[in-house]
């Protein structure tokens, strides 16, 4: 994709650079104890919830948070499918991270579900993998500067 003669990065692009593809997942009827474990095993802040290929939902900590320790709820008999979101907010792999930043911004999001054609999930994008990505962007843009500056261009 190109804007203006400068490459657009989709969100396939951004998935391609991350050091690590997988995706977490674990089904509605697990206990939010099991979700928090692996949540904090894997050093992560959102599972995708889902029935077989299906995306059901996402839980967060911010659900965990919100629904459980707020409510003096369990997390030992509450099942993921009573504190997830049901209403997943997902993206296609050919999305601008732009698309994906304004999306997370206007929506309060933190996590994005990138789903496929046939709505298979392929992938899960972050607002610290779009930040991340920002960054690379504007020091790729500042070296270049400064070799053109040094008269390096050519």
């Amino acid at each position: 994709m190109e804007r203006r003669g400068v490459a657009v990065k989709t969100v396939m692009h951004l998935l391609q650079s991350k050091p690590s593809q997988a995706v977490y997942t674990i089904t509605p009827a697990a206990t939010v104890l099991e979700a928090i474990t692996l949540m904090a095993d894997k050093g992560i802040g959102a599972l995708v919830v889902t029935e077989g290929d299906r995306v059901v939902g996402i839980i967060s900590e911010r659900d965990y948070a919100r629904k459980v320790v707020l409510m003096e709820r369990s997390s030992y008999d509450t099942a993921v499918s009573d504190i997830m979101s049901s209403q997943v907010v997902h993206v296609g792999p050919e999305q601008s991270t732009e698309q994906c930043m304004t999306l997370m911004t206007e929506r309060r999001l933190r996590h994005l579900p990138v789903l496929d054609e046939a709505q298979r999930l392929i992938g899960l994008v972050s607002i610290g993998d779009l930040v991340k990505d920002v960054i690379s962007e504007q020091q790729n843009i500042i070296d270049h500067l400064e070799q053109y500056i040094r008269g390096e261009h050519g």
